[in-house]
């Protein structure tokens, strides 16, 4: 039975995690009693002892974890942005051309960050392919439910005299500076940052990511480039999906409580947009974390997640 230890089981995501994990038969959950949850010698020995250890742990908290690693054989799954382009991890995104077979060696795996996952699943077989060019800067839209904000967030817009201002959708990360831009340039493949606009919106979970096209981008046609992603996504959890149209609207929350990635391209020969629709808590963050682990069990990726 492969030992599984949760460091910061306390927030949104190590939640997640432990509810999803704790009625697989093949998982023993390792915890820790409230009091010495952040004691550093008791997590320590815990990380130690178990074959899998997730960090779902702020990003100086999880580079701290990472030094109290001694065991050679326990498997770090760092769901925090602390690592997500550090060249002792492997990025865990298994969709990306060679990188499951990366993963399933790897001891060292960072989860990737939810905006940035819809972005690179969109933009990385366009440059994999060089149908745009990798100095290329694109824009990029990402329409985000409100849980991706952890505990305060979550507080804040289910609070019965919440600001008015929560009303309607809040754009943020203004100064162009979101924590999520190196990874997106790094596993994107291109060279410069995207201009990015994450947006949190009154609903509880799911996410839409946009990347507008011209054809001058692209040279190629719509429909060739639904056949890109089509030929790209055979396997994993991410699918292209050509019937899209929901009485002329996309829907945000689609694949709310699912853990698959939903990618889709609508527009024109002369304008496209290419979009991907996931949950931000799934596909975003626990779901991949746990295909990331069995991966590295060498389990079916999908074991213990929702594909719908």
């Amino acid at each position: 039975m492969t030992k599984v230890f949760i460091d910061g089981g306390a927030g949104t995501t190590g939640l997640r995690l432990k509810d999803r994990l704790k009625d697989r038969e093949d998982i023993e959950l390792l915890t820790l009693p409230d009091e010495y949850r952040k004691d550093i010698s008791h997590r320590k020995e815990m990380i130690n002892n178990s074959d899998i250890t997730f960090f779902c742990l702020p990003d100086d908290a999880a580079k701290e974890a990472l030094t109290l690693v001694d065991n050679p054989n326990t498997v770090i799954i760092d769901t925090s942005t602390a690592h997500r382009t550090d060249e002792r991890f492997i990025y865990g995104m298994p969709e990306l051309l060679g990188q499951k077979e990366r993963i399933e060696n790897a001891k060292r795996i960072t989860n990737p960050g939810c905006h940035a996952s819809g972005f690179i699943a969109l933009v990385a077989p366009l440059t994999h392919f060089n149908i745009i060019k990798k100095d290329k800067v694109l824009s990029c839209f990402s329409l985000t439910g409100y849980s991706g904000g952890g505990k305060k967030m979550i507080a804040d817009y289910e609070s019965e005299n919440r600001d008015t201002l929560l009303e309607a959708p809040r754009v943020y990360g203004l100064s162009q500076s979101h924590k999520h831009l190196p990874e997106m340039q790094k596993y994107s493949g291109l060279e410069n940052n995207p201009v990015f606009l994450p947006t949190v919106a009154p609903y509880y979970c799911g996410m839409e990511v946009l990347v507008p096209l011209s054809k001058d981008d692209i040279g190629i046609s719509l429909d060739e480039l639904k056949t890109v992603y089509k030929d790209y996504y055979k396997s994993g959890l991410i699918r292209f999906c050509d019937n899209t149209d929901e009485n002329g609207f996309l829907s945000a929350n689609k694949l709310s409580y699912s853990d698959m990635m939903e990618i889709s391209v609508v527009g024109n020969d002369e304008r496209i947009v290419l979009v991907s629709r996931f949950d931000n808590l799934g596909k975003g963050a626990s779901g991949a974390a746990i295909q990331n682990m069995n991966i590295v069990l060498k389990q079916e990726m999908s074991l213990g997640l929702v594909v719908k």
